[in-house]
């Protein structure tokens, strides 16, 4: 006997569709937000990741690892690899801290700043890619209720975002990590 290798779709309630649970949506705009992210910025041959790193490095110079991992949302492991992959290219240098032997403190190289001003106007680019479907009122409002979900479930997080490191509604555009003017 054959099976029936058409796809049909089922007779479900709409409630139950993938497409309308938001946890499902938010994963696949991540995934749309990262190709949008490496296509805008293939010249600068940083992923997402090493871009928030050497922006927070930037912001706080001479942040450790643990506290990096802490500002940006990323585990231990993962911000180590990645300050081993910024060093490597020459964007970020590592320091013991004085204070605590076991701490490596992290400080942008002249390199790395030359990066950030230089990917500033792609990674605009990028935020008006993902934000182009909505209008102008639409796209502030979408923030805020983004912010309020992320800051309302921080504590869920496998890795909770230090709250002292999240900057204020009224930063300037330079520690916001950007470089314009």
């Amino acid at each position: 006997m054959k099976r029936k290798t058409s796809v049909e779709p089922l007779a479900l309630d709409i409630d139950l569709l993938l497409h309308r649970k938001p946890g499902h949506l938010i994963r696949r705009l991540q995934q749309m937000a990262v190709s949008i992210f490496l296509e805008e910025t293939a010249e600068f041959e940083v992923t997402p990741v090493q871009y928030a790193a050497i922006a927070a490095v930037s912001v706080y110079p001479g942040i450790d690892q643990l506290r990096l991992a802490n500002a940006i949302g990323f585990d231990r492991t993962t911000i180590s690899g990645v300050i081993d992959r910024l060093e490597a290219k020459g964007l970020v240098v590592r320091q013991v801290s004085e204070e605590d032997r076991r701490a490596k403190l992290l400080f942008p190289t002249a390199a790395g700043e030359r990066l950030l001003a230089e990917i500033q106007d792609a990674t605009e680019r990028v935020q008006q890619r993902i934000l182009a479907p909505l209008n102008v009122t639409e796209q502030k409002t979408f923030l805020e209720f983004l912010n309020r979900l992320v800051l309302s479930h921080n504590h869920s997080s496998r890795v909770p975002i230090d709250k002292a490191l999240i900057p204020s509604k009224k930063v300037s555009n330079s520690a916001r990590g950007g470089r314009k003017g």
